[in-house]
Parts: C-alpha cells; sequence; structure tokens
C-alpha cells in the first residue's frame, strides 16, 4: 500500500537562488528599512500593484488568505449572507466565509476546463447571495466576463482570487482587475515569493476603509513587513518575462506528454486568445482506467522519479459537514476532481528542455509500470 501524497509531499526547492533579491535584501539591511514600520518598499509595492493592476488602492496584507477574509470584511459580509463559491476551492476560502458569519453556498466545475462553471450561478443565487469567489486554479482561468455582467446584474460583489497567478492575462484584463476587490499571495511557494505574505486590490475607498476599521488596532494588525516589500519588487520586475517562460514551457511540456491520454491538461480547454494565464501549478485531469492505477498511486510513483506531481484540492463538500453549506446540486465535476486532478509545481517550469524531457520519461515509466 502506498503512503498517501497529501501526507507532507517534499515541495520542490523554492525560491530560487536570486542575486537580485540578495541585493535587495543587502540593501534593506543598508539603509534601515528592513525595521521600520513605515517605509520605502511597502509604499513602492503598493504604487506598482495598483498601476498595474488599474486601481486606485491596494492593502498589503501578511498573507493572500488573510487577504480574503478581509476582503469579506470589506465588502461587508456577516451573518445571514451567502456567498457563492467552487466546491474546488483552496480551503480557506471556504472557512473565512464561515468566519464573518456567513453561509457558502458551493456550485460545481467546469468538466473540462475545473475552473467555477459560472453555468450554475442563477440556481445558487438567492435573495441571501452578498458576494461570489472566484479562483482561477492550475493554469485555467474562471469566465470572468460572465461572472462579471452577472454580478453586475444582480448587485453582487466578487472577490477576485489570484493567488495562483500574479500577472496573468484573463480575458484582456490583468487578474485581479474583473473583481470588485483582487487577491494576490506572496506565499513562500508562490510566483511572487516573500515567504509570507499577500495583497488586495480595489478601485472602491469604501472597501478600503471597512477593512482599515478592522485592522488598525493602534496598529496593522496583519500587517506586510518592509523586508517582505523588498524581496518582492524584484521579482515584480521579471514577473511578465518568467510567467512567459513558464507558458512557453507548458506549450512544450504538453507536446512531449500527447502520447498519453490518461493526462489531459486544464490548459486545453481553459485557455482562449485573450487569456494569458500563470502557471503556480498545472494541472491534469488524470484517468486512472488508461494507467491502470489510482491518481495518488500515480502520484507517489511520479515523486519516486524526482517530479513534483501532487493530488489537487479536496472538495470543500467532500470535507466539510452538510450543514455548513449549501450545494446547488450534488457537485458531480467537483467530486470527480477530488479523486482525479493532478497538478505539477511551477519551479520545473523555469528549467532546461531537458527538465521537460524528465517529465515525459518519468509518465512512460510510471505509465510501463
Amino acid at each position: 500500500m502506498m503512503s498517501d501524497p497529501r501526507n507532507n509531499p517534499q515541495p520542490p526547492t523554492w525560491p530560487l537562488p536570486d542575486e537580485e533579491v540578495e541585493t535587495a535584501l543587502r540593501r534593506a539591511f543598508a539603509d534601515g528599512s528592513w525595521g521600520k514600520y513605515h517605509g520605502p518598499n511597502c509604499r513602492e509595492l503598493s504604487d506598482r500593484l495598483a498601476e498595474s493592476h488599474g486601481c486606485e488602492h491596494v492593502v498589503l496584507t501578511c498573507s493572500g488568505t488573510a487577504a480574503v477574509e478581509l476582503a469579506l470584511r470589506g465588502l461587508r459580509v456577516g451573518r445571514g449572507d451567502e456567498v457563492i463559491l467552487s466546491a474546488y476551492d483552496f480551503e480557506g476560502n471556504f472557512k473565512h466565509v464561515l468566519a464573518v458569519g456567513a453561509r457558502p453556498v458551493l456550485v460545481d466545475v467546469h468538466s473540462t476546463s475545473g475552473q467555477f462553471d459560472t453555468d450554475q450561478l442563477e440556481a445558487a443565487r438567492s435573495p441571501l447571495t452578498k458576494a461570489i469567489i472566484a479562483s482561477h486554479l492550475h493554469g485555467a482561468v474562471v469566465a470572468m466576463p460572465v461572472l462579471r455582467a452577472f454580478a453586475d446584474q444582480h448587485g453582487l460583489a466578487i472577490i477576485e482570487d489570484a493567488c495562483q497567478m500574479p500577472g496573468a492575462i484573463v480575458h484582456g484584463r490583468i487578474a485581479g482587475s474583473w473583481g470588485d476587490v483582487g487577491v494576490l499571495s506572496f506565499g513562500g511557494s508562490k510566483l511572487l515569493t516573500a515567504g509570507r505574505g499577500g495583497a488586495l486590490v480595489t478601485r472602491d475607498n469604501s472597501i478600503v476603509q471597512r477593512i482599515r476599521v478592522h485592522t488598525q488596532r493602534g496598529n496593522d494588525a496583519y500587517p506586510l513587513s518592509e523586508l517582505q516589500a523588498a524581496v518582492v519588487l524584484p521579482q515584480l520586475d521579471r514577473l511578465a518575462k518568467r510567467n512567459q517562460w513558464r507558458a512557453e514551457s507548458v506549450s512544450r511540456l504538453l507536446g512531449l506528454l500527447r502520447d498519453f491520454p490518461g493526462l489531459r491538461c486544464f490548459v486545453d480547454s481553459g485557455s482562449s486568445g485573450d487569456s494569458s494565464p500563470g502557471f503556480y501549478k498545472l494541472g491534469f485531469w488524470f484517468d486512472s482506467a488508461v494507467f491502470g492505477c489510482s491518481r495518488d498511486e500515480f502520484a507517489c510513483a511520479l515523486r519516486e522519479f524526482g517530479v513534483a506531481f501532487d493530488p489537487g484540492f479536496r472538495a470543500l463538500h467532500r470535507t466539510h459537514a452538510r450543514g455548513r453549506y449549501r450545494a446547488v446540486n450534488d457537485l458531480p465535476h467537483a467530486t470527480r476532481a477530488d479523486d482525479d486532478i493532478l497538478v505539477l509545481h511551477h519551479p520545473v517550469l523555469l528549467g532546461t528542455d531537458e527538465d521537460l524531457q524528465a517529465i515525459r520519461d518519468a509518465v512512460a515509466q510510471a505509465f510501463v509500470a
């Protein structure tokens, strides 16, 4: 019996050695900004995020996870309200809805792209609906023009979770800018990393004011430090180039894996001409019948070959009591996602052609085995 690959898998090395980050650290030490409450690095990061996202306001936070809760509070979501989100999503988003006293309403994922299924919005909406959380996951994107039109029609707010794809283009706009609030993460494994940290972006000053009422308790209770901001800035300079590099690697990798029909990539069905997704994790639907083993067994086998494939998230309806949420239907595709989604971690996408070939070779060996 193979061990469960969800139990403390070892992530690939990240962040990579980076001379520019080291220079930023030394500069922050030399000018003393590393120990300040309010210094130049957070101001610069806020200004640059505001400019790139076309918004007036940025709130830097201690994590992307905290930013989602702050977004809900800034939108005045609270007791008695309902928030629609995908049944396949980061668990923290579900828990933050509960934390503010609201009720999660789960919709299914699209059968091919694995993203929030916007066709279920009307069935999910009720007189209690206050907001929608939409997360772009595993290299595919949510149909944000459809979601935005629905939200505007019914007076609902959108929290756009772009934690997995900073700098990506989603239907012609930078990820995070479709929402009333966009959320970013600088967590330790993310494309922009400060070990911890995050941000939210918005055009609405009233949202920011409500967040400040919650966070200012003699000092900021959810801060990003000057030192963290200092190390994000040089990464931000190269984000577009690295996103392009990762996208080109994904294209080459999918070519190498085309002979394995048991691995069907989200990108094949989720990309469009007006979107350039980001690749924190590259998602696949795994077909156990083709490979003759379970998804979890396959992930363990690939790990033995040094390839950072892991199961995706647990589906929210499978890990929480039925009384804590409302569901639109039986969520068949989210159930399948819980069983079958496989994700490849991003560091290898900045590697060489030989690194990509090694993934193909490992899949071939696991397939034969």
